[in-house]
C-alpha cells in the first residue's frame, strides 16, 4: 500500500491548466507544464489498495492501478512505467483523452473524491519517456506470418504493436496522409499533441511494424485482393459514418459535419496549410451535439476567433452529483465543464433544430430551434418555445452510426452487419469471413479510447491462435463486454 493514512490526509488535486487568456492563442496543450510532479506522488497516495480493487473492473484494460499508484507514490518510475504497460500499450494516450471510468470506479469515490488515477496515469509514462525507459520490443524471432491492419487510430495500433511483437510481419493500412486516425485528425492539438502520436509510431516502426498511408482498403486496393496477399487480416476503420440532421435547410452552406471540421484545423499545426478552410474566425457558430467531440468544436472555434460559441444539446442538463439510478461504481451522466467550456460560449439544453435560414447566397445565417421534454419515453416539443439564433458556421458532432459502407471494403470483404451497423464478430473477434477479424468502433460502435485499446489487444490474441494454434497475448475483454453503466 502506498500511504496507509494517504486518503485520510490528502485531499484531491488536479493539474493545473494554463490561463485562458493564454491558451485560447495557442494550440499547445492546456494544462500547464510540470505542475503535476509536484503533487503526484501524495496523490497516489491516496490509493487505499483496497481489497477489492473496483477500478479494474472501470477499466476494460485492467489497469493494475493500486500498483502503480504505489510506485508513483515512492516515486519509482520506472517500476511504474513497467506495471503501467503491462496492460495498456499507450497510456500517454488514455493519460490525456480518456474520460476515466476508473476514477468513477475508485472505492474512495463512494464517500470521497477519488483518486486522481489520469493524471497519474500520464505523469508516469511522461516520465518514462523523458528517462528513456520506454524502448523497442521486437520480437525474438519471426513467426513468418502476415497481417494486414486496416486502419490507424488505437485499435489498429494496438493490434498492430502486439502481433509485431508476437512475431508476426505487421502492416497498418492508413487512408489518411499521416497515421493515427482520430487520434491525429479527430483530437484537437490543445486536447494532445501530436508528438506523442509520433514518438509511439517511431517505437512501432523500430519493432517491425510496417505503415501504408494514403492507401484505403476498399478504393484503393481491393479488400478481396488483401485477403489473399495476407495471412489474416485486422479491420480497425472505426465507425465513421457520423448520424446526420436532415431537417430544411441542412444544404446550406457553412454546415459541416465536425469530422469534416476538426481536421482541418490539426492539419494547420501540421504545417498543410496557413489557415483552416473551415474557419469560425469573426463568426457565429454553433456546435449541434453535447458530448466530448462538441466540446473539441468549441475550444477549436475559441482558438480560430468566433465572434461567439453555443453548444446545443437535445438532452436535459445532467446534474452535477451521481442520481441514485446511477450508483457507484458506474460510469455517472454528470455536468461536465472542460477545458473548451472554461474558455467561454453558451451550452444550450432541452433544444432541438426545427430548421436552418440562409441569405440570398445561400450561407448559412440562423438555426432555428425549439424547446423538448421527455414525456413516457418519448420527446416532445413544447409548443411557443420556438427561437432563433445567429448561426454563420454550424458544426455536427452528434455521433456515429456505423462503419464505412460507401468505400467498398464492406461488400469486397462480404462481410455481415449486425443491426447497429456494425461489423459482426465470434468470440475470438473473427468475422464471418475466415481470417478476417475486426477490432475497435467498426465491431463495437462508438466508443472511448480505452475500449479502443482493449479491442485491440484482445483481437490481437484471436489473430494470433488463428495463425499459430495457441496464443499467450492477453486478451482483457470479450466482444461482448461492456461499460460499467445502467
Amino acid at each position: 500500500m502506498a500511504d496507509p493514512k494517504g486518503f485520510l490526509t490528502t485531499g484531491r488535486e488536479v493539474a493545473e491548466t494554463r490561463p485562458v487568456e493564454e491558451r485560447v492563442n495557442d494550440w499547445n496543450e492546456v494544462y500547464k507544464p510540470g505542475s503535476l510532479l509536484p503533487i503526484i506522488s501524495k496523490q497516489a497516495g491516496r490509493c487505499m489498495d483496497c481489497g477489492i480493487p473496483f477500478c479494474h473492473n472501470g477499466c476494460p484494460l485492467g489497469n493494475l492501478i493500486p500498483e502503480w499508484n504505489d510506485y508513483a507514490y515512492r516515486e519509482d518510475w520506472t517500476e511504474a512505467s513497467e506495471r503501467l504497460h503491462a496492460t495498456n500499450n499507450f497510456p500517454e494516450f488514455t493519460g490525456r483523452l480518456c474520460p476515466a471510468p476508473c476514477e468513477s470506479a475508485c472505492v474512495l469515490g463512494i464517500n470521497q473524491p477519488a483518486v486522481t488515477i489520469k493524471n497519474v496515469e500520464v505523469t508516469i509514462i511522461d516520465k518514462a519517456w523523458e528517462a528513456g525507459d520506454v524502448t523497442p520490443q521486437p520480437p525474438d524471432r519471426l513467426s513468418g506470418k502476415t497481417v494486414a491492419v486496416i486502419g490507424s487510430g488505437p485499435a489498429g495500433l494496438a493490434a498492430a504493436q502486439q502481433l509485431t511483437r508476437a512475431g508476426h510481419t505487421v502492416a497498418v493500412y492508413e487512408r489518411a496522409d499521416r497515421i493515427g486516425g482520430l487520434l491525429r485528425y479527430g483530437i484537437p492539438e490543445f486536447k494532445m499533441e501530436k508528438r506523442h502520436i509520433n514518438l509511439r509510431i517511431e517505437q512501432m516502426r523500430a519493432e517491425g511494424t510496417k505503415f501504408r498511408t494514403e492507401v484505403e482498403i476498399g478504393r484503393d486496393i481491393d479488400a478481396a485482393k488483401l485477403r489473399r496477399r495476407y495471412d489474416a487480416v485486422v479491420i480497425a476503420a472505426g465507425a465513421t459514418t457520423a448520424r446526420d440532421l436532415p431537417v430544411p435547410g441542412r444544404d446550406l452552406k457553412g454546415i459541416h459535419q465536425a469530422m469534416e471540421y476538426l481536421p482541418l484545423s490539426n492539419k494547420v499545426q501540421e504545417g498543410d496549410f496557413v489557415s483552416s478552410p473551415i474557419s469560425a474566425e469573426g463568426k457565429h457558430v454553433v456546435v449541434i451535439g453535447g458530448g466530448d467531440t462538441g466540446a473539441d468544436c468549441v475550444g477549436t472555434a475559441h482558438r480560430q476567433g468566433a465572434a461567439s460559441v453555443t453548444q446545443l444539446e437535445i438532452m436535459a442538463k445532467p446534474g452535477e452529483e451521481r442520481s441514485p439510478n446511477q450508483p457507484w461504481p458506474t460510469f455517472p451522466m454528470l455536468y461536465k465543464v472542460t477545458s473548451a467550456h472554461e474558455e467561454g460560449g453558451e451550452r444550450l439544453y432541452s433544444v432541438s433544430t426545427t430548421h436552418f435560414e440562409g441569405d440570398e447566397e445561400g450561407n448559412v445565417q440562423w438555426l432555428h430551434m425549439i424547446e423538448v421534454e421527455f414525456k413516457d419515453g418519448k420527446l416532445e416539443q413544447k409548443p411557443g418555445t420556438e427561437r432563433k439564433i445567429p448561426a454563420q458556421l454550424v458544426t455536427l458532432a452528434m455521433g456515429f452510426t456505423g462503419v464505412d459502407r460507401e468505400n467498398g471494403l464492406v461488400e469486397q470483404f462480404g462481410l455481415e452487419l449486425d443491426e447497429r451497423g456494425n461489423v459482426g464478430r465470434d468470440a475470438d473477434f473473427a468475422t464471418n469471413v475466415p481470417g478476417v477479424f475486426v477490432a475497435g468502433d467498426a465491431g463495437r460502435g462508438q466508443s472511448l479510447i480505452v475500449w479502443a485499446i482493449a479491442e485491440g489487444r484482445s483481437a490481437a490474441k484471436g489473430v494470433d491462435r488463428f495463425l499459430t494454434g495457441a496464443s499467450s497475448l492477453p486478451a482483457p475483454i470479450r466482444p461482448t463486454d461492456r461499460s460499467l453503466t445502467v
